[in-house]
Formats: structure tokens, C-alpha cells, sequence
């Protein structure tokens, strides 16, 4: 199944506040993604309906495992690009952005290779 784009940064997002708070929240989505709370509760409703998350009776999201698999391809791709950029001399802020628009194309072939590239030419500090 083909997922948009959007769904794959809701998803992104999702794991992301999750690594840092624990607890993810629709309005935590809404605050960090700059969207208003009624898109961002309707965008949580197609991805529960889809099976991608789940929410509690207090409103806490969970990424269900298909949604956690995507999320953390996407946020890998990310933080690789992210990391490439920035050694190729990108500022931090304008690296993050452009991994963002880059990360969802990648066939998983280039991105193999990028991956092999940087683990060569840009190891983890």
C-alpha cells in the first residue's frame, strides 16, 4: 500500500516526540508541526483508521507496528541525510530541511548506497 508523504511526516513526528517525551499527543503534533489541532486530529483518524496508530481513552497516540516501521525508515533516512549534508559543509537548520523533502524518494537502492557512502566517508562522531 502507498502511503502520501504527509502521513509519513505525521508518522516521523509521532516517533520522534515519542523518543523524546515518551507520551505523544495530537496538540504536541499540531505545536511542533506548526498545523492547527482539527487537521492534525484529522490526519490521527486516517492513520488510525489505516491501522498505522492507536489512541487511549486519554487521548495518547501509539504507533501500531505498521506505522512504527514506516516511521522509522523515514526518521533513518532523515537523520542520514541530515548527517551527510552537514559534512558536505550544509548549515544544520538548512541540512534537516532539505533531508525532509529528499528522504521520502530515495529508492531504497540510492539509499543503501548513501548509507554504505557516508558509514566510508562521514562516520558518527
Amino acid at each position: 500500500m502507498k502511503i502520501h508523504q504527509s502521513a509519513e511526516d505525521y508518522l516521523e513526528k509521532i516517533l520522534m516526540i515519542q523518543e523524546r517525551k515518551g507520551e505523544v499527543h495530537s496538540i504536541d503534533i499540531a505545536n511542533e508541526l506548526g498545523f492547527s489541532k482539527p487537521s492534525v486530529s484529522v490526519a490521527m483518524k486516517n492513520l488510525r483508521m489505516a491501522g498505522y496508530i492507536s489512541m487511549d481513552g486519554a487521548g495518547c497516540i501509539t504507533l501500531e507496528a505498521p506505522g512504527y516501521e514506516i516511521a522509522t525508515r523515514i526518521y533513518q533516512r532523515h537523520k542520514l541525510l541530515t548527517r551527510i549534508l552537514t559534512a558536505l559543509g550544509v548549515d544544520e537548520a538548512t541540512a534537516a530541511e532539505d533531508a525532509c523533502k529528499i528522504e521520502h524518494d530515495l529508492s531504497p537502492e540510492t539509499f543503501d548506497r548513501l548509507a554504505e557512502y557516508a558509514e566510508k566517508h562521514f562516520p558518527e562522531e
